[in-house]
């Protein structure tokens, strides 16, 4: 075991780390909007709406990650009105490519987190607002939205670990990120044990903190 290429390639995978979890964050922002946007379609009554945001979750939750950050980076390069539109300026580049499809499959996760938490909130929540002479939009925005979120942490701490380990896959479309950088260490010193090893312990206390988070949280906005 060679600890000192341990100790050398610490600071390179620390700095590795950073582009991971700005992958994440952004990922994680857009895809909780895009979640709860098909959250809010899935329970329309409207059949074309709800089926229209069934499909797209199918879609997503049913393809693997890695495919879908392909069919981004490499698929969308192949449409030639895309590569002439100002959408180019976006979608040439692998950072954004990747935040989109991280975005896009965490979004179709979430929306599914939500539609089931809005599912489970009790009637009486509801019947109490509109008791007050409280609108159903201000009950919706104010009560639902809240409750639900609440009532879908423990579901949505799961998907931001997973989501941060399939980060890793940004590397597939040449990004330095943690895996990346890893891997472009191994093919210097050919010495995949250590380095897998220093990576490995990085992502573990990343997902350390984000499920002490969440259980901080889930303590904190639990019913009393």
């Amino acid at each position: 075991m060679d600890l000192e290429l341990m100790i050398s390639s610490l600071p390179k995978l620390l700095s590795a780390a950073i582009v991971t979890l700005k992958l994440l964050s952004a990922s994680l922002f857009f895809g909780l909007f895009i979640g709860l946007l098909f959250a809010i379609l899935r329970i329309s009554k409207n059949v074309l709406i709800n089926k229209f945001a069934y499909v797209y979750s199918y879609v997503f939750r049913g393809t693997p990650l890695l495919v879908q950050i392909f069919i981004i980076y490499f698929g969308l390069a192949q449409i030639e009105y895309l590569r002439t539109s100002f959408l180019w300026t976006i979608l040439k580049e692998p950072y954004w490519c990747a935040i989109i499809a991280f975005a896009l499959n965490t979004g179709a996760y979430t929306s599914e987190i939500l539609r089931s938490a809005f599912q489970t909130i009790k009637p009486g929540i509801i019947e109490a607002g509109k008791s007050l002479g409280i609108s159903n939009k201000i009950i919706f925005y104010k009560i639902q939205i809240p409750v639900a979120i609440r009532q879908s942490l423990p579901a949505y701490g799961n998907e931001i670990i997973l989501m941060m380990k399939g980060t890793s896959l940004a590397s597939t479309v040449t990004l330095m990120d943690l895996t990346g950088v890893a891997k472009y260490i191994i093919s210097t010193t050919f010495k995949p044990i250590e380095v897998f090893i220093v990576a490995g312990g990085i992502y573990l206390f990343m997902t350390f903190i984000i499920h002490n988070v969440i259980k901080y949280l889930e303590k904190k906005y639990s019913f009393q």
